[in-house]
């Protein structure tokens, strides 16, 4: 698979929570323009230039969104579409075309595409449409940063997080950890999409490095707050496990 790889440096320029988007976009100019945006926001990015090599990124990789153009070398965008969403993929898909008449967006809509952006289109609202697919993707409908559950403040913009409100210092993996375990709940998250999370291709990952943040992040909040689904993965614990582990003993305990 012929892949162009923009990995985001996270740290830098961030405005809310990372999101790891698969771009489908032929043209070298466009495609080069938007993820360099992209890239500068603070987001992790997969480029490939047809349907292909799309249909074999999203059977390896899980993305939080799609950016689809339509007019590709080996089949149309829309053939693409409608095979995903046979295969039982609900992951959003943002239409890039340069078709603007409203029959064209009702039969996109009707083909699965959860958004659509006429070429040329301005990178804001490119980013404003991913941050709305995230938060109804996330079940979130508060436009704020602050992921909660339980006593667990996390602050994406700022990178920080509170503890029954007092902050917790995190280094920048475990707050990458935290936070991808936070969006996705209550889903299991498997080490493989961890380590995608907080490492580029070709990057050396230690084969206990995974376990050592759950560690630290444990230590640092409470035991509870990650949970070990054996021979899966991790998922944050619940409201009402998070909310027991902080809760003063009954009268009369001990």
């Amino acid at each position: 698979m012929i892949c162009v790889k923009v990995r985001a440096d996270i740290h830098a320029n961030r405005c809310g929570a990372v999101m790891r988007l698969l771009l489908v976009e032929d043209d070298e100019m466009l495609g080069q323009a938007t993820s360099d945006a992209l890239q500068g926001a603070g987001q992790s990015l997969d480029w490939v230039r047809n349907c292909m090599d799309a249909r074999a990124a999203a059977r390896l990789h899980e993305y939080d969104a799609i950016l689809l153009d339509l007019g590709l070398p080996d089949m149309p965008g829309e053939e693409l579409m409608k095979q995903l969403r046979s295969a039982r993929s609900n992951t959003p898909i943002i239409v890039l075309t340069a078709r603007s008449q409203v029959e064209d967006r009702v039969t996109l809509l009707d083909l699965g595409a959860d958004d659509y952006l006429v070429k040329p289109f301005d990178i804001n609202e490119l980013r404003a449409r991913l941050r709305a697919v995230k938060r109804r993707t996330s079940g979130n409908n508060d436009a704020s940063d602050v992921q909660k559950v339980g006593p667990l403040e996390l602050f994406q913009a700022s990178r920080t997080a509170r503890w029954k409100g007092r902050q917790v210092n995190l280094t920048g993996k475990e707050f990458d950890v935290l936070e991808t375990l936070l969006m996705r709940r209550p889903r299991v998250v498997s080490r493989a999409q961890l380590e995608e999370v907080l490492y580029g291709w070709g990057d050396e990952v230690e084969s206990n490095a995974i376990e050592v943040y759950i560690h630290f992040l444990r230590r640092k909040f409470t035991p509870a707050l990650i949970v070990t689904v054996r021979g899966k993965g991790y998922q944050i614990g619940s409201e009402e496990i998070l909310q027991a582990a902080v809760a003063p003993p009954p009268l009369g305990a001990g």
